[in-house]
């Protein structure tokens, strides 16, 4: 039986070639994919915080007297370290009218870190 001949069962190396680099290409889709989910919410996270920390300090200027609005900045505390406020007291075209900005700031981001909220208060003189 010389014409017969032998099979082998397994891969060959070029097989196992392939089969490695789609498993590669898979693995770096996969974590590509994880590291955006990961930056998302992290954005979608300090937009939450950054909106609820402006409203709070917005209403805060909203209950003051209007002789006592003016441009002011600080911090939130322990509760919220990484972040900052800043308030501006503009005039507007309109008499009476004020444009009040309230600008939170995360000092931990490097990127897309700021939020503003802009409010327009009739102030009676």
């Amino acid at each position: 039986m010389k014409g017969r001949m032998k099979s082998s069962s397994g891969f060959t190396l070029l097989e196992v070639m392939i089969a490695m680099a789609i498993l590669a290409i898979a693995i770096v889709a996969v974590f590509q994919s994880q590291s955006q989910s990961i930056s998302m919410a992290g954005q979608a996270r300090f937009a939450t915080t950054a909106s609820l920390l402006a409203q709070s300090k917005m209403a805060e200027w909203e209950m003051m007297k209007p002789a006592d609005i003016n441009a002011d900045s600080g911090n939130f505390g322990d509760n919220f370290s990484d972040y900052t406020w800043k308030v501006d007291v503009t005039g507007t075209q309109i008499e009476n009218v004020k444009k009040i900005e309230v600008t939170v700031i995360n000092e931990r981001m490097t990127t897309n870190n700021s939020y503003r909220l802009v409010l327009y208060r009739y102030v009676k003189k």
